[in-house]
C-alpha cells in the first residue's frame, strides 16, 4: 500500500474544531493498521466508528493494547483520551433499546470530544409515561439528542415539550414498512414540532458533531459578551 492511499486530516480540529474520526466499515485492517501509525506517530488519540468485532481483532496486537472497544456501538478510542470538560449539557433521548447502538455512537463521539452526555434509553412514546418520567431531567439539557426508529414519533413529541436544541437521529430499527429507516427519516423532516435538525439514518456520530458546534458556539458568544 503506498503512502498516497491514505491522507489523513490531522488538522481538521484546528479549522473547524472537529477531529476527523476513521470511519471503519469500508476500510480494510490494513488501512486502518496504517491510519494508527500514523496517530502514533503523532501521539494523536483518534476515534474509529463501525469497526465490527473481527476487524478489530484483525488489527495489529500492539494497536489493540490502545484500543478501548464498545461492541455496542461499533466504536473504539485509540490512543490518548481528552479529560470529561463538559457535562450536562447533551441529553441523548432514545425510543427503545433497538436503538442504543445509534445513541451510544453518538454518546461515545461526544466523549471522545471531552463531553459527558446523558443517555436516556427505552423512553419511546408506545409507553408515554416512560417518557414524561423523565421530562425534567431531559429539560436541564441545553442539547437533546432525539434517537428513534419506527414511527420516530419520539422527534416531534419532544420538540413539542423541551425548548432545547432538538437535534433528530432516524434508525434502521423497524418491520417491512419502516423501509430500514426512511420512514422515521421522512417523519422527522415533516414534523410539525418547529426547529428541528435531521441528520442521516443512524448517524449517531453526526449527531454528535452537531451537537458539539452548537456548544463551541454557544461558548463563543459567552466570550463575546
Amino acid at each position: 500500500m503506498s503512502g498516497n492511499d491514505i491522507v489523513f486530516d490531522f488538522s481538521r480540529a484546528e479549522r473547524i474544531g472537529l477531529d476527523e474520526a476513521v470511519f471503519c466499515q469500508m476500510k480494510s485492517a490494513t488501512q486502518i493498521d496504517a491510519i494508527l501509525d500514523g496517530a502514533l506517530q503523532r501521539d494523536a488519540g483518534l476515534l474509529l466508528t463501525r469497526i465490527d468485532p473481527d476487524k478489530l481483532t484483525a488489527l495489529s496486537p500492539a494497536h489493540q493494547e490502545r484500543i478501548d472497544y464498545c461492541a455496542i456501538s461499533l466504536t473504539a478510542f485509540f490512543g490518548p483520551l481528552r479529560p470529561v470538560a463538559s457535562r450536562g449539557a447533551v441529553a441523548i433521548v432514545a425510543a427503545g433499546t433497538s436503538d442504543a447502538s445509534v445513541a451510544r455512537e453518538a454518546a461515545r463521539t461526544l466523549r471522545h470530544a471531552g463531553v459527558e452526555a446523558s443517555l436516556i434509553v427505552d423512553v419511546g412514546v408506545a409507553g408515554l409515561w416512560r417518557l414524561t418520567e423523565r421530562l425534567d431531567e431531559i429539560r436541564h439539557h441545553p442539547v437533546v439528542i432525539a434517537v428513534a426508529g419506527m414511527d420516530a414519533a419520539l422527534a416531534s413529541v419532544l420538540g413539542g415539550l423541551v425548548s432545547s436544541a432538538m437535534i433528530c437521529v432516524p434508525t434502521s430499527v423497524g418491520y417491512g414498512a419502516a423501509e430500514s429507516g426512511r420512514t422515521a427519516l421522512n417523519a422527522m423532516l415533516v414534523s410539525c414540532a418547529p426547529g428541528l435538525t435531521v441528520c442521516n439514518i443512524d448517524n449517531g456520530y453526526g449527531a454528535a458533531c452537531a451537537a458539539m458546534r452548537i456548544l463551541a458556539t454557544a461558548a463563543r458568544m459567552r466570550a463575546l459578551g
